[in-house]
């Protein structure tokens, strides 16, 4: 399978001030018109790497941002077809200025030494050997970048143009789970507050799934997602549930098999938020996952 490359139709497109070729989505698709919205409105290109799944969704989205040069976040998964259409919109838009990494999960930045081998540039990241370590409201590039705490330790929403690309902060469509690490809950649900109070975007530009155009909507819709859960997991630990099959089965019964291991991070987030609030029962069971970095 093939890498989608956004457009308008299934031949070449022209966005603004050069061409973009590839691949596309399918002509007249909510896809395609979203794509060639983002060329138009923010001259951004939009590229989806073939790699589907449970938590991947349709794939992983890479995003061109400008010219002269151009700056790539998140590169994606190392797959050839997906690196050759990156290696393409990168010629087409005058070279790479850089790149910048919303978080470290494999998915997201395994490209990065393969693209760097072709194009030596500088990496921005929350963590890492790179060569600009973000903070919260640091420039880079054409990027102010947010911090997103909560998926990932040292997770950044980047915001440029008008668009702020998101990661694995907010996705396109479902929800994402959130790391146990200490403060992660807590901190994400302050990250999504403080995005849904900017009004420097009008598109959320996601790490998997399509754009969102109702960003803020979007983002209320996030936080009540994670409030009701934890609405859900008091009455459990009411109700006298102490066991970790216990709590998934009363709060996270929607949640198809393959995702409940996921599941069960975001419950151990969530009990460590109780925690730390002093809230939560004694003799509850909580996950462990040894060796796990976040």
């Amino acid at each position: 399978m093939s890498a989608n490359v956004a457009g308008m139709s299934p031949s070449p497109s022209r966005g603004a001030g050069g061409e973009e070729a590839g691949l596309t989505f399918e002509a007249g698709s909510t896809e395609a018109g979203s794509a060639a919205r983002l060329l138009r409105d923010y001259d951004v290109l939009w590229l989806r790497a073939a790699n589907p799944g449970p938590v991947t969704l349709s794939g992983t989205n890479t995003w061109v941002v400008g010219r002269e040069p151009a700056w790539v976040v998140d590169p994606g998964p190392r797959l050839d077809p997906h690196l050759e259409a990156l290696f393409e919109a990168i010629e087409a838009r005058g070279g790479l200025g850089g790149v910048a990494l919303t978080h470290d999960h494999q998915d997201h930045c395994e490209a990065v030494p393969a693209l760097l081998a072709r194009y030596p540039a500088p990496v921005a990241a929350g963590r890492g050997e790179v060569e600009v370590l973000l903070k919260e409201g640091a420039r880079v590039g054409p990027f102010e970048a947010v911090a997103t705490p909560g998926h990932a330790a040292g997770h950044f929403a980047l915001i440029a143009e008008g668009a702020c690309f998101t990661g694995d902060a907010v996705l396109g469509e479902g929800s994402v789970f959130i790391s146990p690490y200490r403060g992660a809950m807590a901190g994400y649900l302050r990250a999504l507050t403080r995005l849904s109070l900017r009004r420097d975007f009008s598109v959320l530009c996601p790490g998997h799934g399509p754009p969102v155009w109702d960003p803020h909507a979007k983002l209320e819709e996030y936080v009540d997602h994670r409030l009701d859960r934890e609405n859900k997991l008091i009455a459990a630990l009411g109700r006298g549930c102490r066991t970790v099959q216990e709590l998934l089965d009363a709060v996270w019964s929607d949640v198809p098999q393959a995702l409940r291991g996921l599941a069960t991070v975001t419950l151990a987030a969530h009990l460590d938020k109780l925690a730390d609030e002093h809230v939560l029962p004694a003799g509850v069971e909580r996950p462990r996952f040894e060796g796990t970095e976040w």
